[in-house]
């Protein structure tokens, strides 16, 4: 048994048994991962994949165990490396971070600049996506650490850290009649189209809970990803944005004006997930600790700790 065999193993399970993708992914031909699956197959002495002629069309009941059980071995086989490298190389290395667009655009830049200057030698990857997309790289081991508002808090192969809570604003052009309202309300907000952030984003679901308790329906016209695409909607006339707080800066919209929205919405939580049995460098505690001050590598390693006693596969 190989590690290689495991690696085309667990990506042809995430490509939903697609061999073409996943020897893409994996750069090398569809042939050999058939063929290496097929030997693994042999000496293990079970179907892992039912086939329908050569193609495969579903994973066996074995091979539902087989899979999971690699998908750890490939993890601690990582966290080899990763421990070793701690010693070996301690100042370089990669930090691969799955995030929002919000988040990478308004929340990190700082950060990564601090991050950079103190770490030179490790590369930085951003990898934007949905908060599932997200969950999904950080419990694949494709990423190090997640960053997202919603979701994350769902997946149970997570160890959840959470970092500081912020709330939303109007965004509106000047001289708009909502600018000259004494007290903002939902009901005013929603006698104009509304745009905003598409439902599996950036607190979207605190919007929908906000509308709902007082009988209202949000007049959502357009929804977005990204911050930057629903001031250009607003902008051009289309309706008002409801923002993230931290998505507005008065010395480069100057095109908008922002009405404070607090007191209307839940405050929502920024999280960073982090899979519960992987092994977190110096510097990836650093970075998080950068993000979020009040988490030091202690209350970080603790709550990696219980995680890891939490987690179904440690128990004994």
């Amino acid at each position: 048994m190989k590690l290689q065999q495991l690696r085309y193993l667990c990506e042809t399970a995430n490509q939903d048994m697609n061999l073409s993708r996943a020897a893409k992914n994996l750069h090398t031909s569809q042939p050999a991962i058939s063929k290496q699956i097929q030997l693994l197959e042999e000496e293990l002495g079970v179907d892992i994949f039912l086939r329908n002629g050569k193609r495969i069309v579903k994973i066996t009941p074995p091979g539902q165990l087989i899979i999971k059980t690699a998908v750890k071995m490939l993890r601690d086989a990582d966290n080899l490396k990763k421990i070793a490298q701690e010693f070996t190389n301690e100042a370089g290395g990669t930090l691969t971070i799955a995030t929002t667009h919000t988040q990478a655009r308004y929340s990190l830049p700082p950060v990564i600049k601090r991050f950079t200057a103190r770490y030179p030698k490790v590369k930085l990857i951003l990898r934007q996506g949905s908060p599932v997309q997200i969950a999904a790289l950080v419990t694949s081991g494709e990423a190090d650490i997640g960053i997202a508002t919603e979701a994350l808090e769902q997946y149970k192969e997570l160890v959840m850290l959470p970092c500081y809570q912020w709330n939303r604003c109007i965004i509106v052009p000047p001289k708009h009649p909502l600018l000259k309202l004494k007290k903002l309300t939902l009901e005013a907000i929603n006698r104009y189209p509304i745009i905003t952030y598409d439902s599996a984003f950036t607190g979207r679901s605190k919007i929908n809970q906000a509308f709902a308790s007082c009988g209202l329906e949000p007049n959502v016209v357009l929804t977005a990803i990204d911050s930057d695409v629903i001031k250009t909607y607003v902008e051009l006339g289309l309706g008002v944005g409801i923002l993230a707080n931290m998505a507005f800066d008065a010395k480069r919209d100057k095109t908008l004006r922002s009405i404070d929205a607090s007191h209307l919405f839940e405050p929502s939580t920024t999280r960073i997930g982090i899979s519960r049995n992987s092994y977190i460098r110096g510097y990836i505690l650093d970075f998080i600790e950068m993000f979020a001050p009040h988490l030091d590598h202690a209350s970080i390693q603790s709550k990696l700790e219980r995680g890891k006693s939490a987690d179904p596969e440690n128990a004994s």
